[in-house]
């Protein structure tokens, strides 16, 4: 091997050499008069084996040497080094023409040797030439007594060979020449370590311009960095620059460019690449070589932030100095920063709070609508408000310092405690009012108890006024309990009404103004006839009617809901040229076809049984089992299809039913609406094709992945919904029945509004979320507008309210709207302006949003199209769905808190936590103790860090459960929420 360049060696690897030749080389002359070997001196006169030939004077010359056999040991192009001498022909007296001053050189691949020349194998030259050779010196002196020499060195190359071996040939046709000596050999690159990467010897290419690509292998202790890594090495043998690297393994580093040397003790290294060992941080140490991280000394410790090369740090002493202001029922803490932080610079301070009995001799924690300002936990600031106490209690607050270490240490946090006793307070506010009935000259009215009476409710006290009066003409009431009716009233007025509460401790503040109208003679005969084909069906059902007619409650702000226009009304959609923007597609409703197979025709391309392949059954539909399958239609490629089919034994009219929704979906064409491919009517069975979906239903795709997808990737799939939504109102369609099971998803998160069979009605069985109306008809209440309930009118805006529940059943991940509660109880529900309170996370731009379609009035409802350009917004500013709505701890109405299940119906902790899909802590609650339900009801936020639960998401979903059991648990036997 020799130095090529600063960086990269040359091998050259000799086949045969005759300078280093001791005895006769044996190469074959022909004819014998030609070539003849002799021993001499080369120019150093050094004793070498030469071969010469000068018959110059003779004519037609033709002198052949061949050599012996010559192994090429895998190389693919060989190099030959000859050194010769050549005599000046015109140096020669009398030469003929015929005197030459060059040769050939050939060469002959073969697998073996060749055991006999005969005289066929110089005449028919079986060679390949390599080149002639002409000298670039010559000689014609004669120096005492011998001939001054002038040696020629040429080098020649030739390949690709393929076979064992091969034999070189000198052809001379007229030369006074000698060869002193030839040098056969072929080029490698050596092994080589570069980048930390060893690369072997590698042959050349069998070109050479070739490059041979070398794979290279990390030294030890070393990882690659770019893969992959490798060396080029060229026809010369020398190796190209590299491409990609290795560099050392973290707890290594490089000694001397090619070596990873291991981190002796008292360092480390935390991360792979160039970089050297650091001394341990402070508070830390390594005991071993390599070492990736100093492990922290007795009492240090590292929190989950901090880098390798952080020093250790430890927890913070207790606050000081802590000072309280009570007022009534509410307290101010105040407290010094600990005298020592750990050495760090994040201490937040957290407050226990416990209620305890007037001798001490037990304490519970605090009921969870005690209010903390700023917040409980994480404070950064040394003061905290504390509201909602109870009056005269004794309170026990613990003050606890900790910072990014505390949760590493194994001793409790360090803290101060303060005990303080609240003082007698007044009742707090009243929540809402409800009215129970109204008449042309009087109203009855009820509220709950304030959430904090803070003693007996001695009273109550209620103010009321005509709204377009002064409030100092206000007029005064007092009841005994929480009912009142007020009498004396004026017919058709709106009056706005507060009440509040009295104890001992005087009254509380006056709750919110409400506003409740008495009715007039002519509004109660209108509602009256507008109702009358709703209570036709049983004398029983009508006096629900008039009961729940005259219950209604009337918002200051609000205007008539219906007119008379608003009758019960069924009417099919029908054609209508005075709809729509100018020149939008309108839908036209297939029934009004005197044939409704022609609207089939029209609308559905009919496909040839042929083209389709049904693979598998992925579901049941109501006329048949729907597939899975492939459609090649000619010129087209084929794609996956879902086939709906309609089951043998069927009448004309269940045909024209189950093809009706061919001719509506024949209609659209939209992204984000299920696309029809076609129909099969011309044999058995008759089929629906439409664009395959891989992802099926929505709601059972999000509650597969429960928590999988993000924020933004939930309003992009509700905004998908709402702009297929926009097309369809658009053209003057309402769908009817917009839910969460009839949206579909493809494997690229697209959602498509599906399932147009308007004609069909529900079958009966207990799963089914529907409501039979007094008219006959289902309608699935849970997605349903109040106006498409009461009246059956169908409209763009009872979609609208529709879509609102279904983005609720998005941010939820697929539960089911209202729970377990009954049909009639959401309709109840909805009629007293009771609403789905926020998902678990929902940022409250979302839950607005919700809220906004579930207006009463649908006049003020937004539209499709506004809904879409809201949620274009969102996207486009993600800061905006950062703030999360926030959900109640103790639900003003638990009749809509069926999201947290009652606790009373499991029978252990275990039960309990699978019943909220957190079953996966199941060890750590029993391995911790808390092995009852009792005792989970007084677990607080730092007992969950405590048992591993450190997932902020888990702990928020665990602690609104615990609430509500510990809601539960306060409320006396057979209490029906």
């Amino acid at each position: 091997c020799l130095l090529n360049a600063p960086l990269f060696f040359l091998c050259l690897i000799t086949l045969m050499d005759t300078r280093v030749a001791t005895a006769e080389l044996g190469w074959t002359a022909y004819p014998n008069s030609g070539w003849e070997e002799v021993s001499g001196y080369d120019e150093n006169l050094n004793t070498i084996r030469t071969y010469q030939v000068c018959n110059v004077f003779e004519p037609s010359q033709n002198n052949w040497l061949l050599t012996t056999f010559i192994d090429r040991k895998g190389a693919q192009r060989i190099y030959v080094e000859i050194r010769f001498t050549v005599r000046d022909c015109s140096s020669i007296p009398n030469v003929p023409g015929s005197c030459k001053e060059t040769f050939n050189l050939y060469y002959y691949e073969t697998d073996a040797v060749i055991a006999t020349k005969g005289t066929a194998f110089w005449m028919e030259a079986p060679y390949l030439k390599v080149d002639t050779i002409a000298a670039d010196e010559s000689f014609s002196q004669v120096d005492f007594g011998g001939r001054l020499m002038k040696v020629n060195t040429e080098v020649r190359s030739f390949g690709p060979l393929s076979k064992n071996g091969f034999y070189l040939a000198f052809q001379d046709y007229g030369a006074c020449m000698s060869l002193l000596s030839v040098r056969v050999f072929y080029k490698k690159c050596p092994s080589v370590v570069q980048n930390f990467a060893v690369f072997p010897e590698t042959m050349t290419g069998a070109e050479s311009t070739s490059l041979v690509i070398a794979r290279g292998n990390c030294i030890p202790n070393s990882e690659e960095v770019d893969v992959p890594i490798k060396l080029y090495c060229n026809g010369d043998g020398e190796w190209m620059v590299p491409i990609g690297s290795c560099t050392c393994k973290a707890g290594f580093e490089p000694d001397n460019g090619n070596v990873c040397r291991a981190c002796p003790p008292g360092t480390f290294k935390s991360t792979q690449g160039p970089s050297l060992c650091l001394q341990c941080p402070l508070n830390s140490r390594s005991t071993a070589e390599a070492a990736t991280v100093c492990v922290c000394r007795n009492g240090y410790y590292r929190g989950d932030a901090d880098q390798p090369d952080e020093p250790c740090t430890s927890v913070p002493s207790s606050p000081r100095n802590v000072i309280s202001i009570v007022n009534e029922t509410s307290v101010i803490l105040e407290w010094h920063s600990p005298r020592e932080t750990g050495g760090r610079d994040d201490v937040v301070y957290n407050i226990v709070c416990k209620k305890c009995r007037a001798d001490r001799r037990s304490c519970s924690h605090c009921d969870d609508n005690v209010d903390f300002v700023p917040r409980q936990l994480g404070l950064t600031e040394t003061r905290v408000f504390i509201s909602n106490l109870l009056s005269h209690t004794l309170y026990s607050f613990e003050i606890q310092a900790v910072n990014g270490v505390s949760n590493k240490s194994p001793y409790p946090a360090q803290h101060v405690t303060i005990d303080i006793t609240t003082n007698q307070a007044a009742p707090s506010i009243v929540p809402i009012m409800h009215q129970i009935s109204s008449t042309m000259n009087s109203f009855t009215l009820s509220w709950p108890q304030p959430e904090q009476p803070n003693g007996i409710i001695l009273d109550y006290e209620l103010r009321y006024y005509e709204k377009d009066h002064a409030e100092i003409n206000s007029t005064t009431l007092r009841c005994q309990t929480n009912t009142a009716r007020v009498e004396g009233l004026r017919p058709g007025t709106v009056y706005v009404v507060q009440v509040r509460a009295r104890t001992v401790a005087g009254f509380g503040r006056y709750s919110s103004k409400m506003c409740f109208q008495t009715l007039t003679d002519d509004d109660f005969k209108s509602e009256l006839r507008e109702q009358l084909p709703l209570i036709a069906g049983s004398a029983a059902a009508g006096v629900v009617f008039i009961v729940s007619l005259i219950a209604i409650s009337i918002v200051c702000s609000r205007k008539r809901a219906y007119t008379k226009e608003a009758v019960y009304s069924d009417k099919l959609q029908h054609y209508s040229t005075g709809r729509g923007s100018p020149g939008m597609k309108i839908y036209i409703d297939p029934f009004t076809y005197e044939d409704p197979n022609e609207a089939v025709r029209e609308f559905a391309k009919e496909i040839d049984v042929s083209t389709v392949k049904i693979e598998e059954v992925i579901g049941a539909g109501e006329f048949g089992e729907v597939y899975k399958g492939r459609l090649k239609l000619p010129g087209k490629r084929e794609i996956f299809v879902a086939i709906k089919t309609l089951k043998a034994g069927y009448v004309e009219k269940q045909r024209r039913d189950f093809l009706s929704e061919a001719s509506i979906m024949g209609q659209f064409d939209h992204p984000n609406i299920i696309r029809l491919e076609g129909v099969v009517t011309k044999s058995r069975p008759v089929m629906i094709l439409t664009e395959f979906m891989e992802n099926g239903a929505l709601d059972s795709f999000l509650r597969q992945n429960d928590g999988q997808f993000t924020v933004i990737q939930l309003v992009g799939m509700m905004r998908g919904i709402a702009a297929g939504m926009k097309y369809l109102s658009e053209m003057n369609y309402v769908h009817r029945d917009l839910a969460a099971r009839n949206i579909l998803v493809n494997s690229n998160l697209v959602c498509k509004v599906s399932d147009f069979g308007l004609s069909r009605y529900l079958q009966d069985d207990t799963s089914d979320p529907s409501y039979t109306s007094s008219l006959g008809g289902k309608i699935p209440v849970r997605w349903t507008a109040p106006e498409a309930i009461a009246y059956r009118k169908f409209t763009s805006a009872s979609d609208v309210w529709s879509y609102g529940i279904v983005m609720w059943e998005v941010m939820s991940f697929g539960e089911r709207p209202y729970w377990d509660m009954s049909n009639q109880d959401v309709i109840n529900a909805i009629e007293q302006d009771y609403r789905l309170p926020p998902p678990m996370d929902c940022p409250s731009a979302l839950h607005q949003l919700m809220l906004d379609c579930w207006q009463k009035d649908r006049n003020v409802r937004p539209r499709f199209s506004d809904i879409v350009s809201t949620l274009d917004k969102m996207i486009r500013n993600p800061t905006s769905l950062k703030a999360v709505a926030n959900i109640p701890a103790v639900p003003s109405q638990p009749l809509l808190d069926r999201s947290i299940p009652d606790f009373n119906t499991f029978s252990s902790v275990e039960d309990w936590l699978t019943a909220i899909k957190m079953g996966q802590y199941r060890d750590n609650f029993l391995n911790s103790g808390f092995t009852s339900l009792q005792l989970v009801a007084q677990m607080t936020s730092e007992d969950l860090l405590r048992i591993g639960v450190t997932l902020a998401g888990h702990q928020k979903k665990i602690l609104n459960n615990i609430q509500s059991m510990r809601v539960q648990m306060s409320q006396p036997p057979n209490t029906v929420a």
